[in-house]
């Protein structure tokens, strides 16, 4: 039980942060901050223990706990005879973390890793420097304390893809299985859908527990346009839909919340926090990974591993921890002064990332967008703390999904290439604050574009493409741990990227030209975009320039360890997600996508991990097996 000072202080905390302090009258505000923070006292979840006394040696040593390495951890430590160590190198959530609305301010904090991309002219040209921000979870839970939510599976496709690619057990129908074990699916309607979908997992999966007239909207937009409102995450993805989250009770549900949580007590887990791994210990001669080196309270400490070393840091970290340990390119590694345990040449590259164009926005003529000063009040906050519900459970105003095909793709056949993420608010719906941060908005470029928009009532959409054909690439910038690594996106290398984004942007514009969306008084922000103002408007040139201005990354970076046939010269982990050249080292996240999948890819990653973990479980009660059966032996006497 979480003590009653502690309640008491964090309850002050967020009624300062939410509110505004002393500009609001305190009481009320300081008891709904009270009774939303008394979740604690009653909620069986309770905070994790941060363990202090480490083992020396441990079967199972899991670096990251984020989205992927939290299913891990708890999928290992359901054995009770092996002992799990994670590493995390962020510190807990906190009740800041948990509630939706706020999650763009998360960006930039001491949550995040804070990284940006080396500046280049191909894309992110309205960004301070030229340089995209990339942010990335340092907490517990990892990216699912900082995303939208969103939980998107993406298409039989893509998985059917990996299959044909030389990835035998990675088709949809082998896949899906993965994903509904994590499921807990509480619109009931859907939960009747076994074939798709599943409750009683740790992962709650819900609607959202508050949206504006806007949402529903969006579907009369999407049905006057010729789709169908469908479950995108069902038989047929291409269509309309309500998003639907990884949240409960209103509040935000984490990797950590459901799937740590819950397990916390359990005395073959242990969760170290500020853990920041440097290397995996890899012996030289046997080319078996032995344990890890990490630093915790200004000291390197090291913890062995019995069985295996699963990274699980995500596809910036993981690439970054793999070269620092010796596996990566031999010339690069040799150049930055790595000595070099194997040479992959795949580490680090294969970088991909879903992209979206801001600004695609429509001014309306109701109070019913998201507006944060409106939204963030006294009634507002008090109703959020006692009943979760209300604005403050708003994902930053996503309420639409919506999957097309343009020109560029094949019409009849349901592989879309653009993901509509259509809302009730877009940059201007904070005042300047939190969006233009996260978005790393030049201050020039936001004042002429939207600024006299600021807390006016909007919708957005926002076109994203869903299949780059470009690919980035991650390199050291040094053999130093904590220098961030060089970072190349890469974003439209390859044009079809561009004039099928292009395309997205034609179609988003088409959506605020519905009847549905008319009755608001929806009218595009036409106004010329800074850096496109050469361009006749509306042209295909000019969309292009708009693409390559306003370029927004929907932080879905992966691909860097790639997973493939041995014969495939870049794939770094094989099927069953082993690092090829190195014995006992698995990587388990994102970054073993061999191509992206179609839709926003947390739902992906935790299935990963519990796919990834199954494996590991099947392996060593293989070995397990055959070792008591050799024992056994050994102990018979023959008379």
């Amino acid at each position: 039980m979480v003590h009653t000072g502690t309640v008491l202080i964090s309850a002050i905390k967020l009624a300062t942060k939410l509110v505004g302090g002393g500009k609001l009258l305190f009481l009320p505000t300081f008891l709904a901050a009270l009774a939303y923070y008394n979740y604690d006292l009653y909620d069986p979840e309770s905070r994790l223990v941060n363990e202090k006394n480490l083992r020396a040696e441990y079967d199972f040593v899991v670096v990251g706990g984020g989205s992927a390495g939290a299913v891990v951890a708890n999928r290992l430590s359901e054995n009770p005879e092996w002992n799990v160590l994670l590493l995390e190198a962020g510190g807990p959530e906190s009740e800041l973390t948990d509630v939706p609305a706020i999650s763009l301010y998360l960006h930039g904090s001491k949550y995040d890793w804070k990284y940006k991309t080396q500046p280049a002219d191909s894309a992110c040209q309205a960004m301070k420097g030229k340089r995209c921000c990339w942010t990335r979870g340092k907490v517990i839970g990892g990216s699912s304390v900082l995303n939208t939510m969103l939980y998107v599976r993406g298409n039989r496709r893509d998985y059917d893809n990996w299959a044909s690619m030389g990835n035998p057990g990675w088709s949809f129908e082998e896949v899906l299985p993965y994903f509904k074990k994590s499921q807990d699916q509480r619109n009931p309607y859907l939960a009747k859908n076994t074939k798709y979908h599943a409750t009683g997992g740790y992962l709650t999966v819900q609607d959202a527990p508050w949206n504006t007239p806007l949402g529903i909207a969006f579907l009369q937009a999407g049905e006057e346009m010729g789709y169908e409102i469908r479950d995108t995450n069902s038989e047929i993805q291409t269509g309309y839909g309500l998003y639907q989250f990884t949240m409960r009770r209103g509040y935000r549900c984490s990797t950590s919340k459901a799937f740590l949580q819950p397990i916390r007590l359990r005395r073959n887990l242990h969760v170290a926090l500020w853990s920041h791994v440097t290397k995996v210990l890899i012996d030289a001669e046997s080319k078996r990974a032995y344990g890890v080196e990490f630093e915790r309270d200004g000291k390197k400490r090291t913890a062995l591993a019995k069985r295996e070393v699963v990274v699980s840091a995500g596809a910036i970290n993981t690439p970054q921890l793999l070269m620092l340990s010796g596996v990566g390119p031999e010339a690069h590694l040799k150049s930055i002064g790595v000595p070099v345990v194997h040479h992959s040449p795949g580490v680090g590259e294969n970088l991909m990332d879903h992209v979206a164009v801001g600004g695609i926005l429509f001014p309306i003529d109701f109070p019913v967008s998201l507006v944060m000063n409106r939204v963030v009040n006294i009634p507002a906050a008090l109703r959020y703390a006692v009943l979760g519900e209300g604005p403050l459970t708003s994902s930053i105003g996503l309420e639409t999904v919506a999957f097309i095909t343009t020109k560029y793709g094949n019409q009849s056949d349901d592989w879309p290439d653009i993901e509509f993420m259509l809302t009730s608010t877009s940059t201007n719906s904070d005042g300047g604050t939190a969006a233009r941060k996260a978005h790393c908005l030049r201050d020039e470029f936001y004042n002429e574009y939207l600024a006299d928009l600021n807390n006016k009532d909007v919708f957005g959409v926002f076109p994203m493409l869903l299949r780059p054909k470009s690919r980035g690439r991650i390199l050291l910038r040094s053999n130093n741990p904590h220098q961030y690594p060089l970072l190349y996106h890469n974003y439209f290398s390859d044009i079809e990227d561009l004039r099928v984004l292009r395309e997205g942007v034609k179609a988003a514009v088409a959506v605020g030209e519905t009847t549905a969306m008319k009755r608001f008084g929806a009218r595009f922000h036409a106004r010329p975009v800074p850096g496109c103002k050469h361009l006749e408007l509306f042209t295909d040139e000019y969309w292009e320039c708009v693409v390559r201005q306003y370029t927004m990354t929907i932080y879905h970076m992966s691909g860097t360890a790639k997973m493939g046939p041995a014969n495939d010269p870049m794939a770094v982990v094989d099927p069953s997600l082993r690092v090829y050249g190195v014995q006992g080292l698995r990587v388990i996240d994102a970054s073993i996508m061999p191509q992206i999948t179609n839709g926003n890819i947390n739902a992906p990653v935790i299935m990963i991990g519990e796919k990834g973990s199954d494996m590991i479980v099947n392996y060593w009660k293989g070995v397990d097996v055959k070792r008591r059966k050799r024992m056994n032996a050994s102990n018979v006497t023959v008379s």
